[in-house]
């Protein structure tokens, strides 16, 4: 997608040193072009297509494809392999000229879509875990587990979590399952769908309805998605929660944040179909829990500054991180990297703000290599390109 060219005022500064906010003073942007780059899968685990398995490893012999059910049955079928999603974060406010820092909590919903010998897997939307300390997600038998972040793409509004096997009651272990998944590409208007989610953080509840459209263009924050449209009743709470066929399939990834309180009967999902490379991408991450010591970190070599959602959706920019200079001799500039550059993904997963970078690459050591996407100015207009840094010491710059 060509977007034209623009002239913006900006004041530049990053390192991944500190900065502040995509602002102000004499700098041509080009135009740019492209979709978020896809993370590439390395193996292991993929998304379960079949029939229903138990995140006891017991497979159902009994597969859903090819008998309609009826509401009831899909609910009973489906909320084993549904989960509510709590982030527990920190805003910080200004009160009587002063800056106060508040816990707050939101909620939302995830679904399991696999596992392994270690971990179960999630999906649900980045905005219900963006910015969150610590997450947690209840079972269907009302267990409660922490949740890790394995990896987003703000993008499409996806992320993947990873909660570990051995913190998993035996007893959970039984109750819970993977979700199967239907095709979004066999879909037809006016067929019935079943969304399922934690409504306004009461618990999981059941809506039904028919999908309203298909291929519906929605966009929010200077990205567009191509979703499904469904009146089925989709609330704050539910993002992140599953939409069914009659068959009790995932077909879509509800999100309320594409939904108007001001109007009834328009809720919008995510087609699977449409997103399986990445969410078996993020699926297949190496899950980094552990920061690298102090003075082992890597070090990337370039300063820069954030792209905000407000520059994005005024200059028609990719979000990300602004380049602003590569030192000489840094594993950046062996890269090709270089000054009006935008990096807007770090390792696999999405990277919005200044912060989020420096956040990732602190779990990384000097000479380790990551992968970087990048939009790259070239003959007028931005492309995406994927290059391979070699991280270098970190000198306490």
């Amino acid at each position: 997608m060509k977007k034209g060219l623009k002239t913006i005022a900006l004041a530049l500064v990053f390192g991944v040193t500190a900065s502040a906010a995509f602002q102000g003073s004499n700098l041509l942007i080009e135009q740019w072009t492209g979709e978020e780059a896809q993370t590439e899968i390395t193996g292991g685990v993929q998304l379960n297509q079949t029939s229903g398995q138990t995140a006891g490893g017991e497979v159902n012999t009994s597969s859903t494809a090819g008998a309609a059910k009826d509401i009831s049955g899909i609910a009973s079928q489906a909320m084993p392999s549904v989960v509510s999603i709590t982030n527990k974060s920190v805003q910080e406010m200004r009160l009587f000229g002063q800056s106060q820092a508040f816990e707050s909590e939101s909620r939302g919903t995830g679904i399991i879509i696999g596992q392994t010998d270690t971990e179960l897997l999630l999906v649900t939307n980045h905005h219900v875990v963006n910015g969150a300390n610590e997450i947690s997600v209840g079972f269907v038998d009302g267990e409660i587990a922490e949740a890790k972040l394995k990896g987003s793409d703000t993008g499409r509004d996806l992320a993947v979590l990873s909660v570990k096997m051995e913190e998993i009651p035996a007893k959970t272990k039984e109750e819970i399952r993977v979700i199967e998944l239907g095709k979004s590409s066999e879909l037809k208007v006016g067929e019935q769908v079943v969304a399922i989610g934690n409504a306004l953080g009461y618990g999981q509840s059941v809506t039904t309805g028919i999908v309203s459209a298909l291929n519906r263009e929605v966009t929010i924050e200077n990205n567009t998605n191509t979703l499904i449209q469904t009146d089925a009743a989709i609330n704050p709470g539910n993002s992140g929660g599953a939409l069914l066929n009659m068959n009790g399939q995932l077909i879509g990834i509800n999100s309320a944040k594409y939904s108007d309180t001001n109007v009834e009967g328009m809720g919008y999902a995510i087609p699977v179909d449409d997103v399986l490379d990445i969410i078996e991408g993020l699926m297949n991450r190496t899950l980094r829990e552990e920061k690298a010591p102090e003075g082992e970190q890597g070090f990337l070599g370039i300063t820069g500054q954030d792209v905000t959602t407000e520059v994005s959706d005024a200059y028609d920019m990719p979000k990300g991180v602004y380049i602003t200079s590569v030192e000489e001799g840094s594993g950046a500039a062996a890269a090709g990297l270089k000054k009006g550059d935008i990096i807007t993904r770090f390792d696999g997963s999405s990277v919005s703000t200044l912060a989020e970078l420096k956040e990732q690459l602190s779990y990384y050591k000097e000479g380790e290599q990551v992968k970087l996407t990048v939009s790259m100015a070239a003959e007028g207009e931005y492309q995406e390109q994927v290059v391979t840094v070699t991280l270098g010491e970190n000198k306490g710059q």
